[in-house]
């Protein structure tokens, strides 16, 4: 299957201003990915933790370097859940309030 979608996985990294004070910023990086669909039964036991799965996509795991965050479409999402298949891991997302 050909990975048709980009996403941009957002690591952070720590940075100085000119009076020294370290600032969190977010560093963006493109992979190719192919969308999933949310199953119900994974949707419902999720809501039932409080939680919101909105997006999965799939990658190559070689790529995945343990961030927290990705985007698409201009949408932020938290990664709540990864899940290993062979070479690849599909990442959910929950949309990032605000």
């Amino acid at each position: 299957m050909r990975h048709k979608d980009v996403i941009e996985l957002l690591s952070i990294t720590i940075v100085e201003d000119d009076l020294n004070n370290q600032i969190e910023q977010e560093v963006p990086r493109p992979v190719f990915a192919n969308e999933f669909d949310i199953g119900a039964t994974e949707y419902y036991s999720a809501g039932a933790q409080g939680l919101k799965p909105e997006k999965r996509f799939e990658i190559y795991a070689f790529e995945y370097r343990g961030e927290t965050k990705f985007k698409y479409n201009g949408n932020e999402y938290t990664i709540i859940r990864t899940q290993t298949k062979g070479e690849k891991i599909r990442l959910t997302g929950e949309k990032k309030n605000g």
